[in-house]
């Protein structure tokens, strides 16, 4: 079990949570649903969605198809992380603990690796934008944006980061409340000069040309990974604190809605303005933060500044409170402030790199996310069946025993996160970099890794159907076998 020791209830946001991966006791059970709109809007409310138009885009399709496959695998995606979050509310546990219940209280650690390099590294890359960004926005104004801009935004960025982290949950909501509302508002600002200047030509959308099925197919599954399969893995982190009698379409309803609303909006408004300019649309593509800048006057610079920052750091904030309870489940034993500042620690240092070192680092670490990315999918196909099937709550004390009724190791959703993350890998056509050129040794079955269907990313697809449907249908007897017995969480 953690090592940590358990808050009492009603403490303030600026008060240190000293709860870890331990179960959250009954006295500290506290607010509503719809709490949980304001950590996952902060989280996914970053300028940086308008980008993804651009992206979208680049997958051949039309300005309607982009639409509509961007709105179902926004909302799709996120309504597994909804799904997921019940756990949080059933269990009291973080995702990962949770996650024993499925794969065993020692085989719960290969999951728990891997979310924790997950999250690390998206932490980072949002790190380094929010840096990046900075100095972007201060050479537009004619200042100096050079390496002392860098350090200085790369300082101040990471230490709101990892003093949130640390000081945990409470803050987090707070602080997730607030950028909420200023990014709005400042996000509604930028849209509203951006169209009073003119930089939306629907005739130019309009004629954008239709894409074929393959491209269709891709379009979707980039969406879902990019959005809400990113986030499956800390769904019932912020769930946890609720009280067992709230409402369970509440839980979906919220986190649903509260990740989805402003990626959509951003998408649409993306889709907008890559497809009136070709031009736009590749600088969107090459630097997303400096090409949305030059639409802008002067005097509105600094408030984008502020709004491209605060909204990749509400991403960064969950990432690193997240990261840091995946660290302690695969089995590192330290309070669980230390293990959001040893994630700040590396966070910083991969900033340092990917901003003053690395000449070509984003596509070979969007490579790498993608490789992850796979099982990461098989592991939420599993997870998601668990939750649909399990009816009862969970046996707490059994979570942090290896002797209990979840046991040590369970095969079955093991062999099935490895023949998803083998078969998922085997359709995917990664060249983001040569060290992954492995994959896609499938391919050939469809075309090859040059045909139609060589960038729709089926292996996401496939790895999570293969997680969901091998679990629906032989988790069955394990799962009604745990809860035969009667719980005891007194």
């Amino acid at each position: 079990m953690s090592t940590t020791t358990k808050n009492d209830a009603g403490t303030s946001a600026l008060s240190v949570e000293t709860n870890g991966i331990n179960t959250i006791t009954e006295a500290e059970r506290k607010g509503k649903p719809r709490d949980l709109f304001w950590p996952w809007a902060a989280a996914n409310v970053s300028v940086f969605g308008i980008a993804y138009g651009s992206y979208l885009l680049g997958f051949g399709v039309s300005f309607w198809q982009a639409t509509v496959i961007g709105l179902v695998g926004i909302v799709v995606s996120f309504f597994f992380v909804g799904v997921i979050a019940l756990a949080g509310k059933r269990g009291s546990a973080p995702t990962l603990v949770l996650s024993r219940s499925i794969f065993g209280v020692n085989g719960g650690r290969v999951p728990s690796i891997l979310s924790w390099v997950l999250t690390v590294g998206w932490e980072t890359v949002l790190v380094s934008l929010a840096t990046l960004a900075t100095a972007t926005v201060f050479t537009a104004l004619g200042w100096n944006g050079g390496p002392v801009t860098q350090v200085v935004a790369l300082i101040v960025v990471a230490a709101l980061v990892i003093a949130a982290g640390v000081m945990g949950f409470d803050l987090i909501l707070k602080l997730q409340f607030w950028i909420t509302i200023v990014t709005v508002v400042l996000t509604i600002g930028y849209i509203v000069i951006t169209v009073a200047q003119g930089h939306i030509d629907l005739a130019a959308v309009a004629a954008l040309p239709a894409g074929d099925v393959p491209a269709v197919i891709g379009g979707f599954v980039f969406m879902m990974t990019g959005f809400g399969l990113g986030w499956v893995n800390a769904a019932a982190d912020y769930s946890r604190y609720l009280p067992r009698n709230a409402s369970s379409k509440g839980v979906v309803g919220w986190t649903t809605f509260g990740a989805s609303v402003a990626p959509v909006i951003l998408l649409i408004f993306g889709l907008l303005l890559a497809g009136s300019s070709a031009e736009l649309r590749d600088a969107l593509g090459a630097d997303p933060i400096g090409a949305l800048s030059t639409l802008l006057p002067i005097w509105f610079l600094l408030p984008f500044a502020l709004v491209a920052i605060l909204g990749l750091v509400g991403g960064a904030v969950l990432d690193i409170y997240s990261s840091g309870l995946s660290l302690l489940t695969a089995g590192i034993k330290v309070p669980r402030p230390v293990a959001a500042g040893i994630d700040g620690v590396i966070m910083v240092l991969g900033a340092i790199y990917v901003v003053f070192i690395a000449q070509d680092f984003f596509f070979p670490f969007q490579g790498f996310l993608i490789t992850l990315g796979v099982p990461i999918a098989a592991w939420a196909g599993i997870f998601l069946a668990d939750t649909i099937i399990r009816k009862k709550g969970y046996a707490e004390k059994e979570l942090y025993t290896a002797t209990g009724r979840y046991g040590s190791w369970r095969w079955l959703p093991i062999a099935l996160l490895v023949i998803g993350s083998v078969v998922g890998w085997g359709f995917v056509t990664n060249t983001y970099a040569d060290w992954l050129a492995w994959q896609g040794y499938f391919m050939d079955a469809i075309g090859g890794k040059e045909g139609a269907w060589a960038f729709a990313n089926l292996g996401v697809l496939f790895s999570l159907l293969i997680g969901f449907l091998g679990y629906l249908a032989f988790g069955r007897a394990a799962v009604k076998k745990q809860e035969s017995t009667p719980l005891d969480n007194d």
